[in-house]
């Protein structure tokens, strides 16, 4: 299937796939991973920041029309995390002559002000145009979840990535290796390299699947064996407890079956203004964890956009002025989101 995800998302396939209890079918994940984008510029659009990290160096005019001290430079939608340089009118400004604020919250930061105790000031340059360049790490935070480690060696082109743990990690998710982000765009199979100890009948009854190394797997992995999917639920020694006809596959009769799982990915390298690089084998992998509520609102509106307004998401009570959020509707996501995350535009567009 031809990539549909192209930037970083703030929800995965398989969390949409999973609210709506969609099969997972080729067709149905294009579906998914069509709204995904759009539901990502919905959620920073309504909250006013971006979510997901992104190095590299931004620009910004000085003087500028902001009203306020000519020691602060407000950040509007570029928010930081952090700072590696601070450049205004081609001068290099040391970082002990600036702060990023406000630092009893941060990061992130919204605003870069001047150590009024120094002489330091922000140089004018030849033209106020793209005059301040600021160099770092800029976005919302840098949290990060475990995501298992790399099951082979890596260069710097390699896009098909064998992983040892899919569980933790989805279509649309930024992982970390080193110093190296990749995103995720689809995942296929790969053999475990082990097959089923004991017979399996086409019963949703018979839930155990006996393997050689159950350490080998976790809870949340998708297995195929023959062309059956299963959910493994828990893991208790070398027997797995699954739930058979997984992603509407068909119940089967399986006898000593190579066990795959999901665990090839389709990335891109270098991904959010990183640098891809070489990898050895069981590198650790994280990924970027997305607020829960923040996730919780790009799902929501991916649901809206896949199911349209008369289903999904139940409907607010009222209109206009008067209309009231309703639990669990996405209205009453989006102000939770926005009272968690959100903030106040400052600036004119």
């Amino acid at each position: 299937m031809t990539a549909v995800i192209t930037a970083p998302v703030l929800c995965t396939r398989e969390d949409v796939q999973g609210a709506l209890d969609i099969k997972g079918t080729a067709r149905a994940a294009a579906q998914v991973d069509g709204v995904l984008a759009a539901a990502t510029v919905a959620t920073e659009s309504q909250l006013n920041r971006r979510f997901t990290p992104w190095t590299g160096t931004r620009y910004f005019d000085w003087p500028t029309r902001q009203d306020g001290a000519g020691w602060v430079l407000w950040l509007e939608d570029s928010e930081v995390i952090s700072l590696s340089a601070l450049t205004a009118g081609g001068v290099a400004i040391a970082p002990a002559n600036y702060n990023l604020e406000p630092s009893r919250l941060g990061p992130p930061y919204d605003r870069i002000e001047l150590n009024t105790g120094t002489a330091t000031a922000f140089s004018t340059g030849n033209t106020p145009q793209r005059n301040i360049a600021a160099t770092g790490v800029f976005g919302y935070n840098l949290d990060t979840a475990p995501a298992g480690a790399l099951a082979e060696a890596l260069d710097d082109t390699e896009t098909a990535v064998d992983v040892t743990d899919a569980s933790g990690m989805g279509v649309g998710d930024l992982l970390l290796c080193g110093t190296e982000r990749m995103l995720v765009t689809d995942r296929t199979w790969l053999t475990t390299g082990q097959t089923v100890q004991t017979p399996l009948t086409a019963s949703a009854a018979n839930t155990t699947v006996a393997v050689t190394t159950g350490s080998a797997y976790a809870p949340g992995e998708v297995l195929l064996l023959d062309s059956e999917q299963m959910l493994v639920t828990d893991v208790a020694g070398n027997n797995l407890a699954v739930k058979r006809a997984w992603n509407g596959s068909v119940l089967a009769t399986h006898t000593g079956s190579t066990i795959y799982a999901s665990r090839t990915l389709t990335v891109v390298r270098g991904a959010a203004g990183t640098t891809a690089a070489s990898h050895l084998t069981a590198a650790a992998l994280t990924r970027h964890a997305v607020p829960p509520l923040v996730r919780a609102l790009a799902i929501a509106e991916s649901l809206t956009l896949l199911l349209g307004q008369g289903s999904g998401y139940a409907r607010p009570a009222g209109a206009g002025a008067a209309v009231r959020p309703q639990p669990g509707s996405i209205e009453d996501v989006r102000y939770q989101a926005f009272g968690a995350y959100g903030r106040i535009r400052i600036g004119a567009v």
